[in-house]
């Protein structure tokens, strides 16, 4: 059975809550849980360290890594480029206010990745 988390986008989720819900770390923008096995990404506008954005349906996520080119091989960013592949279901959150998690869904790769 799949973990069923009960969430509905739009749902507004402390950071306390969604470590609760989905067994996760409490930092970090990538937070897998193998009790659960999903993959948390957390788009946080609050912070200026990464540009993801919606552009048109789809959301350009900048992944792991602040120095030099970014490796899909790397940590949490391998998790998400195979996740399709390995049956890790990928939850996105967005932050426009600190400590206010808005769950915009299930989400999976697009077409568009590239190696």
């Amino acid at each position: 059975m799949s973990f069923q988390h009960g969430l509905q986008p739009s749902d507004v989720l402390t950071n306390q809550e969604l470590m609760s819900i989905f067994k996760c770390a409490m930092a970090g923008g990538m937070r897998y849980s193998h009790r659960t096995n999903a993959l948390v990404l957390i788009s946080d506008h609050t912070k200026s360290l990464y540009d993801d954005r919606w552009i048109s349906n789809v959301f350009h996520y900048t992944g792991m890594g602040q120095a030099g080119p970014q490796s899909l091989d790397y940590s949490q960013n391998k998790k998400l480029y195979h996740s399709t592949h390995t049956n890790v279901m990928v939850c996105l959150f967005e932050v426009f206010t600190q400590n206010q998690y808005v769950f915009q869904g299930e989400v999976y790769l697009s077409g568009g990745t590239t190696r």
